[in-house]
């Protein structure tokens, strides 16, 4: 069946960002040398080597790193979701909540500062960040509570805003995000190895940046309240956070320039482009015709979705034909439903099928998935839909509008078999849509 080869390409996909692989072309140590990103150093020219990090892969990103350099390791904190931890030996594993962080969030950052208090200008640190690490590596701002920034996150999240919309925010709520780690580094020479999540693998927007001169300021991360109409839902203790940094009352995140960065590398090792670039592989190898849609998609969900469909009806070249297309959509919530953006994707698909002649609908299936193996609140990676859906759901009576409206994708799909669930895959590069037609 289609399905199963849309699923084929999707696993393909995940596959080629596995930290197995990425670690390993940009951290070697050999005959005394170390390598980073490029950066050779004798074994001689430095002292000790910290590892530190955060994000949905960050844990496997650690293991990798224990496997290449062993000894060489003094000490290590990881902070990963829950469920993503793995066994390690010399670094740290902490899990915590993600998307809406909870006290072991703010307790990993703590010990995180408590560990850098021993590094020194003699030494490494190997910072590991992946997608994620903007909630799990979590601090509160002077005068707030965790409960006042859970309900921030949890408003902005809903709201529909851009992750870069988001992570602007966050920075200007946080003591690390920002730049603001590298203060707390003690000019050790500091190496981050990064797994992208955003569109254009923009450094700054990646974990909200910890380890990256920030162009965003205060009067941005305001601008971006007042957009989604947020500023008075807002808790008291951080709408006087927020106003306070707008009248230079507290110090904004560091810019470029700044010379705490002088020791800083930063390097993405995976990125969307390269699942992308994996699926397309795989599909050829299927016997499909392969398109790349080369732009990021990062607009509402649904609105994306029908786009896909569209292309797809309207596809006349050779087939079979594979399209796949990157990228991280918006869903502005509106029920009280369950689902993620990628099942909202989905379903709405389904929507837009269901409305096709059959001739037309059995020749095109849709998958949405998330990279890092779950999307939203739920176990699910995302859904995979086709005639065969449009016909389960006439079976059990499921009306796909009232699911819709009501952002309630997740029970829909697992009733007419649509799910697809991988569990956690070590890995977070935002999301691969896939469109096959016979």
């Amino acid at each position: 069946m289609q399905r199963e080869k849309a699923v084929q390409i999707f696993q393909s996909a995940i596959e080629s960002v596995q930290p197995a692989h990425l670690m390993q072309e940009h951290l070697v140590y050999h005959q005394g040398v170390l390598t980073i990103c490029g950066q050779s150093i004798p074994r001689e020219a430095f002292r000790q080597v910290y590892v530190i990090g955060a994000g949905k892969a960050a844990a496997a990103m650690a293991t990798e790193t224990e496997k290449i350099l062993g000894d060489l390791i003094s000490d290590g904190l990881i902070t990963t979701k829950y469920g993503h931890a793995l066994p390690t030996q010399k670094i740290k594993i902490r899990e915590a909540a993600h998307p809406v962080p909870d006290e072991k969030c703010v307790a990993a950052v703590a010990e995180t500062l408590q560990l850098l208090e021993k590094v020194t200008d003699q030494d490494i640190v190997i910072c590991l960040i992946s997608g994620g690490a903007s909630a799990l590596w979590c601090d509160i701002p002077p005068g707030a509570t965790l409960s006042e920034v859970q309900t921030t996150f949890d408003l902005l999240i809903r709201s529909g805003a851009a992750i870069h919309e988001i992570n602007t925010v966050r920075k200007h709520l946080s003591g690390i995000k920002g730049g603001q780690l590298i203060r707390h580094c003690r000019d050790a020479k500091v190496f981050s190895l990064i797994i992208s999540d955003v569109p254009g693998d923009d450094l700054a927007v990646i974990a909200s940046g910890p380890t990256v001169a920030d162009t965003s300021t205060f009067q941005d991360a305001h601008a971006i309240l007042a957009k989604y109409n947020l500023l008075k839902r807002l808790p008291q203790s951080v709408q006087k956070h927020m106003e306070q940094g707008r009248n230079g009352l507290i110090p904004d995140t560091p810019k470029s320039g700044d010379p705490l960065f002088q020791h800083t590398s930063n390097t993405v090792i995976g990125s969307n482009r390269v699942a992308v670039d994996a699926a397309a592989k795989k599909a050829k190898a299927l016997g499909y015709q392969t398109h790349i849609i080369s732009s990021l998609i990062t607009g509402d969900a649904g609105k994306e979705a029908t786009k896909l469909v569209n292309t797809a009806i309207q596809y006349k070249g050779e087939k079979p034909a594979c399209i796949i297309q990157g990228g991280e959509t918006t869903v502005q919530v509106t029920g009280g439903g369950k689902g993620g953006r990628n099942q909202h994707f989905a379903l709405t698909a389904l929507y837009e099928l269901s409305k096709c002649d059959k001739s037309t609908a059995g020749n095109i299936t849709i998958l949405s998935g998330g990279t890092d193996g779950t999307d939203g609140p739920t176990d699910a990676t995302g859904a995979v839909v086709d005639e065969e859906t449009v016909h389960q759901a006439a079976q059990k009576n499921l009306d796909i509008t009232t699911y819709l409206n009501n952002h309630n994708a997740y029970p829909f799909l697992e009733l007419t078999g649509s799910l697809v669930i991988t569990g956690p895959t070590q890995t977070n590069v935002m999301d691969i849509m896939i469109a096959l037609i016979q």
